[in-house]
């Protein structure tokens, strides 16, 4: 497995992706900036000004059903935010 996972493609990253060219991704939880800033380079083409990371806990669940109260947690995982330099630009959307 990479260093990066998916691309976080929600209505608030889109339009920072074309007011601020910043681009979210979820990432391996051991990757470091750098590790990111060159996959990232590798992957897309483009050249990255600035990352920041984040460590995101999973949440305890629990929900009643039939058999019982049934109890987890999601998963823990690392986002990893991108700032491109310059005119860069990344379309998630150009290989569908």
């Amino acid at each position: 497995m990479g260093i990066i996972i998916k691309p976080i493609i929600t209505e608030k990253m889109t339009v920072q992706g074309e007011k601020l060219n910043r681009y979210g991704f979820i990432v391996d939880r051991n990757a470091n900036k750098i590790e990111i800033k060159a996959a990232v380079e590798q992957m897309y083409n483009v050249t990255v000004a600035d990352v920041n990371t984040l460590n995101y806990h999973g949440k305890k669940k629990s929900r009643y059903t039939k058999a019982g109260m049934l109890r987890g947690r999601e998963n823990h995982y690392k986002k990893a935010y991108v700032t491109l330099a310059g005119e860069d630009k990344i379309d998630f959307y150009s290989n569908i």
